[in-house]
């Protein structure tokens, strides 16, 4: 536990130093230390003796809140692979090689917002008895997760309440509202919104809300989808988007009432 602390006191003090005052606005990387391990915890892989963890954290910001790392990025990722392999050995956790955490850019975030997706990735090099059972998902990139760093308080100044935007899928002037955080779209009739088209797979793709914004993802398609006439796998929503299936046109609609 002492360990634990010591790594992340090193940590906050890359903000609390002479880096405090860029990062009033922008995200903390003591955030992201506790973040990630939140990650690590949420991803446990159960076996018959062991229990796994991901060993692959990638991390993305927007392109602001990456340019305030500039010039001690190295050791800040450096910290933060030490903190995850020390809360892996505080918990006993099974790695099937040494955390590894890379930081790239995401143009779709903004600032004090950032995204994690975890993978467990076997080493080439690691011995055999190190190997996951196969029911494992290795090499499978699990979701990302958007976290918005914490808003600063602001005394005898309580935030309005939000208005909820009215979110919908338009499939052939049909609307549907999208009234949960998550939508499956496909041929099937147990699909959350059915498409009914041959070219459609059955799980075709879901429609998620990460965060404050929503998000389209291939659930393994075998036409796949496009957003604004472009291929993708992955991509976020905003209105007016037209999202192809198949050959199916779906509209996504986001505003407020």
């Amino acid at each position: 536990m002492a360990v634990l602390r010591t790594i992340e006191a090193k940590i906050e003090g890359l903000f609390e130093g002479v880096f405090g005052r860029a990062f009033r606005t922008h995200v903390q990387p003591i955030e992201l230390a506790r973040k990630l391990v939140k990650e690590m915890d949420d991803h446990r892989n159960v076996s018959v003796a062991n229990v796994y963890v991901p060993n692959e954290y990638t991390v993305y910001l927007s392109l602001d809140d990456r340019k305030q790392f500039e010039g001690y990025e190295e050791a800040l990722v450096a910290e933060l692979q030490e903190y995850l392999a020390e809360h892996a050995r505080r918990e006993r956790y099974a790695l099937l090689d040494a955390p590894t955490v890379l930081v790239t850019v995401d143009d779709d975030l903004a600032v004090g917002e950032f995204g994690i997706a975890t993978r467990l990735v076997a080493s080439a090099e690691a011995p055999s008895p190190a190997s996951p059972p196969p029911s494992l998902p290795v090499d499978q990139p699990a979701q990302t997760m958007i976290y918005k760093a914490p808003a600063p308080v602001v005394a005898d100044a309580p935030p309005p309440e939000p208005e909820r935007e009215v979110v919908t899928l338009t499939i052939g002037g049909r609307v549907h509202e999208v009234n949960s955080t998550s939508v499956v779209l496909g041929r099937s009739r147990e699909a959350d919104v059915r498409v009914a088209d041959v070219n459609v797979s059955r799980r075709h793709a879901e429609v998620r809300q990460e965060g404050a914004g929503y998000w389209i993802v291939d659930l393994g398609s075998t036409n796949g989808l496009e957003v604004n006439g472009k291929r993708v796998d992955r991509a976020r929503l905003r209105d007016g988007d037209r999202i192809t299936l198949g050959a199916t046109d779906v509209v996504f609609g986001c505003a407020l009432p």
